[in-house]
């Protein structure tokens, strides 16, 4: 049986095994009994020639019929009008053959096999049609209905229209299961399609995300690359450039500004190799955040000559990696500005711990500049951006309070993350 799905998919499902035993007796059941009763009819050899000749070649006729409507024809043949058309053929045909001999009973019984392949009420009519033939061949012969021969031909006229309505009764039912077999069938092959419809689909989103996912983790990877670089390398080259360029201008001190700049290349070399490990600043490995920051400041103040105070407010807890790294590079980039463009004499960084969150400030009293002159996405010193989008990435903010003349102050807020906890 072949069903069409509303996806357009045509899924041809399986005959039971009721419907391919019922298949192969409507084929080859009326060919058999035809062969039976002609057999039968030989032996007998009742009647005259022609007699014979009619009958054998009814049985042909009668054999071509069944091979044209059960099988050999064309599909308009299992149409219901034409299965009632091919049945008045097979009951006129069986009636004939019944009438020259009652031999060819057996062919007649056939009739209720095909009784089942006809539309509606159709199918008792056949049933009566069948059991009256079949039953003049109880009594000899259509001439032998009357008198005791017709009471005899009623009654088994009578059994066999109800065994005829009890097997269409129960193939009817069968009929009705099978049926509701195909619609769970039809159902089960729906849902199969838009299943695997729906696994496709969701191999294609799948791949998608993946390449979408993919080609994020290249961009995020960079940029934190380019922070790391701005933050590490960049800055420690400056504090090399720096000292170099102080011992130029003070030979007698030469001494002092190349250790300096020596140990500010190997303390960069190393945070260069912990960027690229993703790992945290050697500075906050073994030590609180306000202690690392200090630290920093403290190296800062030596080697650019501003002097640097540090204090802490509230009481200091450890915070998320990510939180606490944030943190200390946008200290450590604010007083990296401050060395580069400011010009001031002093610098406070003062570090809040409150109840949800953390703010970090760092005021100079250097020439300052005109803040709305800032473009966070496209402005010539890189950290500026760098602060903002480290901040960014741990839920914080950033501010800047500054105007020619009046010093600068660099605000940082992050929320309070707990160590271990998530973000």
């Amino acid at each position: 049986m072949t069903v069409t799905l509303p996806l357009g998919t045509t899924v041809t499902l399986p005959l039971s095994g009721w419907e391919r035993r019922e298949a192969v007796m409507l084929r080859v059941v009326p060919h058999c009994a035809l062969a039976v009763s002609l057999v039968l009819v030989l032996l007998d050899r009742a009647g005259s020639f022609a007699h014979l000749q009619a009958m054998v070649g009814l049985t042909l006729a009668a054999s071509s019929w069944s091979l044209f409507m059960n099988g050999l024809g064309p599909a308009w043949t299992q149409r219901p009008s034409a299965r009632a058309v091919f049945f008045a053929g097979f009951t006129a045909l069986s009636a004939a053959l019944v009438f020259l001999s009652p031999l060819y009973g057996f062919f007649a019984w056939s009739g209720y096999l095909q009784v089942t392949s006809l539309p509606g009420r159709w199918k008792w009519a056949g049933v009566m049609s069948t059991a009256a033939i079949v039953s003049t061949t109880y009594v000899g012969g259509v001439q032998n209905v009357r008198g005791s021969g017709a009471v005899i031909f009623g009654v088994f006229t009578a059994a066999g229209i109800a065994l005829g309505g009890g097997f269409l009764f129960f193939n009817t039912m069968i009929g009705r299961q099978n049926a509701r077999q195909r619609v769970m069938l039809g159902d089960l092959a729906e849902t199969n399609a838009q299943l695997e419809a729906a696994l496709a689909e969701n191999a294609g989103l799948h791949a998608q995300l993946l390449a979408q996912a993919r080609e994020a983790g290249v961009l995020d990877e960079r940029a934190r690359m380019a922070r790391e670089i701005h933050d590490t390398l960049a800055q420690g080259f400056t504090g090399i450039v720096a000292q170099l360029e102080a011992a130029r201008q003070n030979p007698g001190q030469w001494r002092r500004f190349a250790d300096q700049a020596q140990a500010l290349a190997r303390d960069n070399l190393a945070e260069a190799r912990r960027s690229v490990a993703a790992l945290r600043p050697g500075q906050l490995e073994g030590a609180h955040l306000p202690e690392a920051i200090a630290g920093m400041s403290e190296r800062w103040s030596q080697t650019s000559g501003v002097a640097v105070g540090v204090e802490t407010t509230g009481e200091p807890r450890p915070l998320l990696a990510d939180v606490e790294v944030a943190l200390f590079r946008v200290a450590q980039e604010a007083l990296t500005n401050v060395a580069k463009h400011a010009k001031a004499s002093r610098v406070g960084l003062t570090l809040s711990y409150m109840e949800d969150v953390v703010l970090l400030d760092v005021r100079d009293d250097g020439i300052g500049f005109e803040p709305r002159d800032i473009d966070f996405a496209g402005q010539s010193g890189f950290g500026l951006s760098s602060m903002r989008q480290r901040l960014l990435r741990v839920a914080g903010s950033l501010a800047i309070e500054s105007g020619p003349g009046e010093g600068t102050a660099v605000n940082a807020s992050v929320p309070a993350l707990p160590a271990g906890g998530g973000a």
